[in-house]
């Protein structure tokens, strides 16, 4: 005569939180990890590495004051648009520098 064997309820079952209600509670409020490395050579610092890692909802990381991936060029078309824009007004700066010291040997084109 066998006993039926008692299998373990899936991890969530009963009074555990699931993966769901933990990642939205650390979205939610946010959490940081912090650590330094540094390598020293006889007391002369030769390398430091700073790590810092936030995990929240972007909503929280703006009323954080975080908002750095709006103003990256690489992540954001507007950021890119306000880059280029800024790159083309300092050409037509330069440009016209140019024209103004040699006014004969800068040849003007109309834009397209």
């Amino acid at each position: 005569m066998t006993t039926p064997s008692r299998m373990p309820e899936p991890y969530g079952q009963g009074s555990g939180a699931n993966l769901a209600d933990i990642l939205e509670r650390v979205l939610d409020k946010g959490i940081v990890i912090a650590g330094d490395i540094r390598i020293n050579l006889l007391d002369i610092e030769l390398l430091t590495i700073k790590l810092r890692l936030i995990v929240a909802s972007v909503d929280k990381a703006k009323e954080m004051g975080i908002d750095w991936w709006e103003t990256d060029p690489a992540l954001s078309s507007r950021a890119r648009r306000d880059e280029l824009t800024r790159e083309n007004a300092e050409l037509r700066e330069r440009l016209a520098r140019l024209e103004e010291l040699e006014p004969g040997r800068v040849e003007k084109r109309e834009a397209p």
